[in-house]
């Protein structure tokens, strides 16, 4: 009895003296970090977005880089949240350890994640490179269409039929890109088939003609025509225009106006505009069998 009563008692000792302190007081240091991190947080959040991205907009910064640095600031606000509240909490041989572990992880994710790093760093490059920008319209591996966003592992894509494509960067970095927009003129070429008995002049004529008339072409570069076919059914004159301030848009929209123009132009003139000819190319080989023979016989 003398036994159990020391053992309890001294148990009871340790919970009073001890184990009680030492879970209220990392209890208190927890809540301490947990009310730290999310009032840091929070109020950094609040505080240092709007400032930066006015600051950012102010300078004139294109929003391909805004909204990138806008995640960047949040991650930024995020670790300082974390350390003031360790700090604040009494973690610091924690963070201490944490920076240990995270080096640790880090090395071993960049060994097994070498396609994600390579994703990121060419979002880096995709995002520093002034001639890519939100709202371009791209080319690339047989597809097109306008970027909406930039970040630094995937970009997004909405192509012409509407659809969101989300592209790794690495894709895009790494094969060759197409901006028609880049440059503040963009030059569209139409071949049109004229008949070999047609006044090939007085068709160029017609065909530069209807480009001074469109709104959306430019003079200055002028149009220009040029004899680049000569196929089995018709003379390829090959119309050469320029476009101001281009978009995927005004391309078709443009094109489509100056091509129908032409054609009914040339319907008027009485220029020839042939179908394409194919030659059709092969043998057929009749047959009679024995048993057609013995009917004819019959």
């Amino acid at each position: 009895m003398l036994l159990q009563t020391g053992i309890v008692g001294r148990i009871d000792e340790y919970v009073r003296t001890q184990l009680l302190p030492n879970s209220i007081e990392f209890a208190t240091d927890l809540a301490a970090f947990v009310i730290t991190l999310a009032v840091v947080y929070v109020v950094g959040k609040a505080v240092a977005v709007p400032v930066v991205r006015r600051v950012l907009e102010a300078r004139g910064i294109d929003r391909t880089i805004v909204q990138p640095g806008m995640k960047v600031v949040r991650a930024a606000v995020l670790f300082v949240a974390l350390a003031v509240a360790m700090a604040v909490a009494g973690f610091g041989s924690l963070l201490a350890s944490f920076a240990t572990v995270a080096a640790a992880l880090t090395l071993a994710i960049g060994f097994a994640a070498q396609d994600l790093i390579g994703n990121v760093v060419a979002g880096v490059f995709l995002i520093s490179d002034p001639k890519v920008k939100i709202g371009d319209w791209i080319e690339w591996n047989g597809k097109s269409g306008v970027i909406e966003d930039i970040s630094f592992r995937v970009s997004r894509v909405r192509t012409f039929d509407n659809e969101l494509i989300t592209v790794p960067n690495s894709e895009i970095a790494n094969t060759a890109l197409t901006n028609p927009v880049a440059k503040d003129k963009l030059r569209v070429t139409f071949t049109f088939g004229v008949g070999y008995d047609d006044d090939l002049d007085h068709a160029k004529a017609v065909i530069v003609e209807e480009a001074e008339k469109h709104d959306g072409i430019l003079d200055d570069p002028a149009p220009s025509v040029r004899v680049t076919e000569l196929a089995d059914s018709y003379v390829g004159l090959q119309s050469r225009i320029w476009i101001d301030e281009p978009s995927r848009a005004d391309f078709v929209k443009t094109r489509s106006e100056y091509v129908q123009a032409v054609k009914e132009r040339c319907d008027a003139e009485e220029i020839e505009m042939p179908y394409p000819y194919r030659e059709l190319t092969g043998s057929v080989e009749m047959t009679n069998g024995p048993e057609r023979a013995a009917a004819a016989d019959d």
